[in-house]
């Protein structure tokens, strides 16, 4: 350790370290002696030794530090210590001291180590030698001597010893005392009256002298002193200076100054103080008045040291009264005083500012200032209007000049705009702390002049500026007047009534608003209120689906902008009378007799009567075995029970009964059916007795017409007159069998027969008595009967033709048509059993008419005649609308044709737009209108109708739309949206919203600030208030509204801004941004924009090239097309002069219209046939004896599709444009339609006749009904064009435009299939008359075509299809070109011109083409034309003939077609043409197989293949002109 040197009388610590670890102890010693061993010495456990105040011999020496390490080691370390004493110095003071003394100061150190430095400081710095101090320094001993002791010596004097132990020091002060002395004297002096005066004094000494003033008034020799009293007005300053801060006059005299200190004598001085006046105003008014126009003087007096001037100014401006005459000044001595005068003359409104007078002389200047104020009138208020309202309006103004008086009080003027002031209407005296004002009991909608005077105790102002105002409407305060009811239906109330008075209106009427309730018993008694707009002086208006048979109270209210006025005193109507809306209840219905049946029910509830119950009707209809319906009767009475009497006996009855008011018939009840009981029958209808060999006869009758019951059996009577024999023998039979062989009768002998029917009740009337003998001979005889035969279609029909005779008769069947008999041939719908019966499968309606059937033998033949009447569905009604309403829709309708069969009702079917929801109502048959009621307001519906007969549902008639009255909302622009508006509400008026005819449902209110993204919406149902609350204030909104009812929706938009919250309003909104920001917001909403415009406008090119690309092709088709259904019924060399004018025949299905023209005319078959012959020479000019019927055949498939129709017109409405329609319908829905097929045959040489037949197929049903094609298929007659148009059924398509047809029609023309051919549309008109036009020789075939191609009505396309221009040999084999096949000379003659020009068509050796006129060819043809049958065949894809080449890939997806192919009777052999044939190498065409072949593929169907010579020798040999087309 290091040795410590320490410092006496302090403390010393001692550390001892140690460094490893354990030990177990420290200890220190000293002389070996274990410390501590005194109070001075501590010893601290980290083994720190402590020596406090360390004294030099007992604790210098050695100290030792112990460490035990280990139980019996210890380890140790000593330290000296050496201790320092520092100096100590003894007391010293410094004696008081004068200037100029001798001063010496010893500095003593009397202990301390050796050596020691002494030194001397004076207040912080070293003593140097000189200027009169000496220091001497000697071993521990240091002196201060001052020769000549000065203030300057004045300090603290500190001694400094020093040692290596420490530094000590001992600080004392010296003063020296120095006696008073002036160091500046005072002098006499001037003082300024009103100023400050310093009187001048300086003295110095030590201590400081004490100074004090003292004053001697007078200007004489001062006598006596006195103190000076020191107060806020006169002080002494720090040198010693008096302070005198405003100078008087009693300030004048003498001044004495004396300084003292205690060390000599006392000092003193005097002087003498002259006070000088300057210029002072002494008098002058601060404030004065003057009246305006009036004289005034203003008066200023001054005082001072002479010369004074005295100047006048007004504000900053000196008045010079040379200059302004208005102003004139006056002075005048007063003494010592002098008075200036300024008079005005006259006062004016500039003159009240503050006038100044200034008095100058040459010691100082003073201002008087004087304010005046002239007095006037006041000005006019400035009038303010705050707040019109309908009775009141709120002024605010502002006093601008008070007229410098007080204002005392204001008065209000007001006046009708009309009315002169004397005709004025005041408010006096308003008080004049009030600055507002309202003005009450106005007139609403009124023009108001308004101004306004203040007043003063001077006068009155000026009348304010007049300004102008128009209250605002109010709720008018009369009643509409000369309100009336008429009751119009049962269900409707006209209310007609005229306008509030004039002067109650209180505004412009914008409506009313018509209440009514039904005053019934049980009703709630709340009105209904419904609204309409005025529309002048006298309104009217019909309330609608009111309750039948009902009083109600009506009441009407006028409204205007501002709300709605006092209602009309309530009148009373009652709607009229109507039919009971329910049936009778508990209808029961009891058969008593065979005859006679009763009927009792009870009356309906009294609240369906709808009126006052005039009686009953029962009505009842008998129902026939076959289905039939008798005659529908009826039976009126006022009772609750019928009897019916002379009822048919045991026959099936509907009975009804229904309720009548005097409006009519209520609804019948549900048919309750009624068997009435059986009795005896009545007589067979009919018998027959022929003899059947020598001993026998047989005998046949037929069924009694009325059976009355169920037949048990027959009993045959048979009696000889002759024979003696009383009683007639019986035979019986069972019921089934009506004929019966009697045997074992005498040859030559009369027999008389007669049969009766047998019932449970028992037997009945006898038959008619026949007379017959047996007879060697048996020619051949009929015992089945003649007559008619009533079936439905596609039964099975038995025509019974049992016959008797030796030999065996033969059976023939032959069907009447025209003027012939046809042969009825056996196939798979024809059947002739062994026994003669005729039977005819799934029979049709042109399966109807006449069958005779002929028995022959050798000995005779006999004859029936029977009726076949087959029933159809009835045809489609024709269905319109005749009236809508609100909620409601009447239907009318006229049925078609009932098919054979009574209609039994109606099915009507009806659903909203644009949805396939369909809801169905049964209707009787007797009803031909029907109102659809509780109907959606302002809805499209779609309605169609069915008739149903005992074959089932008819055709549906076509679709019709029809929309019940209403529209959706709007918002009136005549309406104040907002009512009020303050700092965080805002009160919406919503009667602005025009129901448009239907209730409104809700109203969405969406709003939000401006710049805010996020919408805050309110729901309400209240349409004629809602709040905005928690708005912001002082903000602009953005407002939303959309009212919605079963119509559709309205929407409207408007701005508003909240008041600031001290109700002042906000000025529009502005854009925070700079100018850049303002460029970048433009440029982000315009790029969006801009390209969305360049987008649209590619879209528009695209399509524009598209749409010119699409007409150009089908322009440049003209000059290729011929017509789809090209009759090329005149030769090439016959001129064509003009188009035909025969009779067009009109067939209207989905997708195209086909106009037929034809020169010759039309003929009707029969009513219950779709037939329509039509002569014509169209067909082959030499047709082949062997054919019966050539013909052309048009088939229209079935469009059955996954994704609907091509083109969906179903939402078409007749005379409207469907482009703007078809985005109604999101998706098409999956149809099921028609397969339909018409066939244009020539049939007999006797009367060339086209017929058209139709046939159709079903595709299902629904709830009894037929579902078919909703489209319609119609046709109709016209002797001219125009006429033939008009007449056309309307039908979806009939709207189709241009476009989509053509579209449709491109989608399916199978391009692909078709391969070359050419589809096109060329004109928005069907027709066929061009094929005329190409048939006349010309070779410009696009000029023909344009010339006939006339402009139409819209909605009708024309279609062409014409073959390619073959362009070599090769290509022309395979190419498909329509063949009008004519028994002439060669095929050439029949070719378009164009096609006559090819190498390929042109034959070595053909034979120039004959010029002979169509109708003169047609006679020659006909002429040697042999009847033959002639069936259709179907020709299924998958086979093919010889010579046709293979079908398209797609075309097996395509339905099936139907071609006329010729045929003989019961085989299909090939015919031979009469006219030359062209030379071939052809085989025979028993070779060629069978001609009935299947064919697959629309190319076959659409257009005749020209293969090969073969293909056409074969349909030439066979003299068919056959051609059918795919319209899809």
């Amino acid at each position: 350790m290091k040795n410590i040197t320490a410092v006496a009388g302090r403390d010393t610590f001692i550390n001892c370290r140690v460094i490893g670890y354990p030990y177990y102890s420290i200890k220190w010693y000293k002389d070996s002696l274990l410390l501590p061993d005194n109070h001075r010495q501590v010893v601290f456990e980290n083994g720190t030794l402590k020596l406090m105040d360390v004294q030099k011999g007992m604790d210098e020496g050695e100290y030792l530090c112990s460490v035990l390490i280990q139980p019996q080691l210890s380890i140790s370390q000593s330290v000296h210590v050496t201790v320092k004493v520092p100096p100590l110095i003894q007391p010293f003071e410094f004696p008081p001291a004068s200037i100029g003394q001798l001063l010496y100061i010893p500095c003593v150190v009397s202990s301390g180590d050796m050596p020691i430095h002494i030194t001397w400081r004076k207040d912080g710095h070293v003593i140097l030698s000189g200027s009169g101090v000496t220091i001497e320094s000697k071993e521990f001993m240091s002196s201060l001597q001052i020769s000549s002791v000065s203030l300057k010596h004045n300090g603290n004097y500190t001694c400094i010893a020093s040692n290596d132990a420490a530094t000590v020091s001992r600080e004392r002060q010296l003063i020296v005392r120095v006696p008073p002395r002036f160091v500046v004297q005072p002098n006499n002096q001037d003082g300024i009256y009103g100023k400050a005066g310093v009187l001048n004094c300086s003295v110095d000494g030590y201590p400081p002298p004490k100074v004090m003033w003292k004053h001697a008034k007078g200007s004489g020799n001062p006598q006596q002193y006195h103190p000076i009293p020191l107060t806020g007005r006169i002080q002494i300053l720090p040198n010693s200076s008096l302070l005198i801060r405003h100078v008087l006059e009693e300030d004048i005299g003498y001044y004495l100054c004396q300084a003292s200190n205690g060390v000599g004598t006392d000092i003193s001085k005097s002087m003498f103080l002259t006070v000088k006046i300057p210029a002072m105003i002494t008098s002058h008014p601060n404030t004065t008045i003057a009246i305006k126009g009036q004289t005034k003087e203003l008066n200023c007096t001054a005082r001072g040291e002479r010369p004074i001037i005295i100047r006048w100014e007004k504000g900053d401006t000196v008045i010079d009264p040379d200059r302004n005459m208005r102003y004139a000044i006056t002075t005048k001595d007063n003494g010592d005083e002098v008075i200036s005068t300024l008079k005005l003359k006259p006062a004016d409104r500039g003159d009240s500012v503050f006038f100044s007078c200034h008095a100058i002389n040459s010691y100082g200047e003073d201002r008087g200032l004087i304010q005046l104020t002239v007095q006037e009138p006041p000005d006019p208020p400035e009038l303010e209007i705050r707040e019109v309202k309908a009775r009141s309006m709120n002024l605010r103004w502002t006093q601008r000049f008070d007229g410098n008086s007080i204002i005392t009080g204001f008065d209000i003027e007001y006046k009708n705009k009309s009315d002169s002031w004397d005709f004025k209407q005041s408010t006096r005296n308003i008080s004049p702390t009030i600055n507002q004002a309202n003005i009450v009991d106005l007139h609403p909608a009124s023009v108001y002049s308004i101004r306004m005077y203040s007043f003063n105790k001077i006068g009155r102002s000026e009348p304010s500026k007049e300004l102008t105002i128009s209250t605002e409407e109010a709720a008018p305060d009369g009643p509409p007047m000369d309100v009336t009811l008429q009751p119009m239906t049962s269900q409707s109330i006209q209310v007609t009534w005229k306008a509030p008075k004039k002067e109650l209106q209180n505004g412009v009427i914008r409506g009313y608003q018509i209440g009514y309730r039904e005053n019934s018993p049980g009703s709630n008694g709340q009105y209904s209120i419904v609204e309409m707009k005025a529309t002048g002086d006298s309104e009217v208006y019909t309330l609608d689906n009111l309750k039948k048979f009902a009083q109600y109270g009506v009441v009407v209210q006028a409204f205007n902008r501002a709300g709605t006025g006092p209602s009309s005193s309530e009148i009373n109507a009652t709607t009229l009378e109507d039919v009971p809306s329910q049936p009778p209840e508990n209808v029961r219905a009891i058969s008593i007799t065979s005859d006679v049946a009763v009927i009792s029910w009870s009356e309906p509830p009294r609240s369906t009567l709808n009126g006052v119950l005039k009686g009953y009707r029962v009505i009842f209809w008998s129902l026939y075995m076959d289905g039939e319906w008798g005659e529908m009767q009826n039976i009126t009475t006022t009772r609750e029970r019928v009897e019916l009497r002379g009822m048919e006996k045991f026959t099936n009855y509907s009975v009804q009964v229904l309720a009548y008011t005097q409006a009519g018939d209520g609804v019948r009840s549900s048919v309750l059916y009624i068997q009435t009981k059986e009795d005896i029958p009545g007589p067979p209808a009919g018998i027959k007795a022929v003899p059947s060999s020598a001993s026998s006869v047989v005998v046949s009758w037929l069924p009694p017409a009325k059976p009355n019951g169920i037949i048990r059996k027959y009993t045959i009577f048979c009696s000889s007159p002759g024979s003696g024999q009383p009683a007639p023998s019986e035979y019986e039979t069972s019921p089934d069998q009506l004929f019966y062989r009697i045997a074992h009768l005498n040859r030559g002998q009369q027999y008389m027969l007669w049969v009766a029917a047998v019932t449970s009740a028992g037997r009945g009337n006898i038959s008619e008595k026949v007379t017959i003998e047996p007879a060697g001979k048996a020619p051949a005889k009929i015992i089945s009967f003649g007559g008619t035969v009533t079936t439905p279609w596609m039964k099975d029909v038995r025509l019974p033709c049992n016959s008797v005779g030796e030999p065996v008769p033969a059976i023939k069947w032959t069907k009447d048509s025209e003027d012939s008999a046809i042969p009825v041939t056996v196939d798979g719908h024809r059947l002739i059993q062994t026994n003669g019966t005729l039977v005819l499968r799934s029979v049709k309606a042109e399966d109807s008419g006449y069958y005779t059937c002929t028995a022959t033998n050798t000995w005779g033949f006999d004859t029936i005649i029977i009726n076949l009447l087959v029933q159809v569905p009835p045809d489609q009604p024709r269905l319109t609308v005749s009236k809508t309403s609100a909620s409601s829709i009447t239907l009318a309708w006229i049925p078609g044709d009932n098919g054979g069969s009574s209609i039994r009702g109606f099915v009507l079917q009806y659903s909203v737009d644009n949805s396939e929801e369909w809801k169905d109502v049964f209707i009787s048959s007797s009803e031909r209108s029907f109102k659809l009621e509780s109907l959606k307001c302002g809805t499209w519906y779609k309605v169609k109708l069915a008739a149903k007969n005992s074959v089932g549902a008819g055709r549906i008639s076509e679709i019709i739309e029809a929309k019940t009255h209403g529209r959706e909302p709007s918002f009136s622009k005549d309406q104040h949206l907002f009512t009020h508006i303050n700092s965080t509400h805002a009160r919406l008026n919503l009667q602005g919203w025009s129901s448009g005819g239907c209730p409104i449902t809700a109203i969405v209110l969406e709003y939000r600030p401006k710049g805010n993204w996020v919408w805050q919406s309110l729901r309400t149902n209240s349409s004629s208030e809602v709040f905005l609350t928690e708005l912001r204030e002082a903000t602009w909104y953005e407002l939303r509204m959309k009212a919605c009812n079963s119509a559709g929706c309205g929407n409207e938009s408007a701005q508003f801004a909240t008041l600031d919250y001290d109700g002042s309003t906000i000025p529009p909104i502005k854009s925070a941004q700079g100018e850049g920001d303002d460029v970048k917001k433009l440029f982000t909403i315009a790029c969006p924009v801009i390209l969305a415009t360049l987008g649209v406008a590619l879209l528009f090119i695209i399509r524009k090239k598209r749409k010119e690309k699409r007409l150009k092709r089908l322009r440049d088709a003209k000059s290729l097309a011929e017509m789809l259904i090209s009759k090329n019924n005149r030769s090439f060399d016959t001129p064509v002069k003009g188009p035909p004018q025969g009779p067009r025949l009109h067939i209207d299905i989905p997708r195209v219209q086909l106009l037929i023209e034809d020169k010759e005319g039309i003929k009707q078959l029969g009513d219950d046939k779709a037939t329509i012959p039509v002569t014509d020479t169209e067909f082959s000019q030499a047709v082949n004896p062997q054919s019966f019927c050539t013909g052309v055949s048009l088939h229209h498939p079935a469009l059955i599709q996954n994704t609907g129709p091509l083109i969906d017109m179903s939402d078409i409405r007749p005379g409207t444009n469907p482009v703007s329609r078809k985005s109604v319908k999101s998706a098409h829905s999956t149809r099921n339609r028609y397969s339909s097929q018409w066939t244009l045959t020539k049939c007999q040489a006797s009367t060339p006749a086209r017929t058209l037949t139709s046939d159709w197929r079903t595709v299902g049903s629904q709830h009894g009904i037929t579902v078919t094609e909703s489209d319609s298929y119609s046709a109709s007659l016209s002797q001219d064009t125009d006429k033939g148009r008009n007449s056309m059924v309307s039908t979806e398509s009939a709207s189709s435009t241009y476009e989509e047809l053509a579209r449709a029609y491109e989608h399916a023309k199978l391009e692909e299939q078709l391969q070359h051919a050419k589809f096109e549309i060329t004109e928005c008109f069907i027709s066929d008359s061009s094929s005329d036009q190409m048939t006349t020789g010309t070779t410009d075939n696009a000029d023909s075509m344009t010339s006939m191609s006339t402009p139409s009505e819209p909605g009708i396309c024309r279609f062409t299809a014409s073959p390619p221009k073959p362009q070599d040999s090769e290509r022309g084999k395979s190419v498909a070109v329509p063949i009008p096949h004519r028994a002439s000379k060669s095929d050439y003659c029949n070719l378009p011109l164009y096609a006559k020009s090819e190498a390929f068509f042109r034959k070595p050796g053909s034979e120039p083409c004959p010029v002979v006129p169509p109708r003169e060819a047609s006679i020659r043809g006909l002429a040697r034309a042999y009847p033959a049958p002639a069936r259709h065949l179907t020709l299924e894809p998958g086979a093919k003939p010889l010579g046709l080449p293979p079908p398209a890939p797609a075309a097996t997806t395509l339905p099936q077609r139907t071609l006329p192919m010729p045929s003989t009777t019961g085989a299909t052999a090939p015919s031979t043409s009469a006219a030359p044939a062209p030379a071939t190498t052809e085989p025979p065409a028993a070779e060629r197989g069978p001609t009935h072949s299947k064919v697959g593929g629309s190319r076959d169907s659409l257009l005749e293949m020209s293969t090969s010579g073969v293909g056409r020798s074969q349909k030439q040999g066979a003299g068919a002109y056959s051609k059918s087309y795919t319209l899809v």
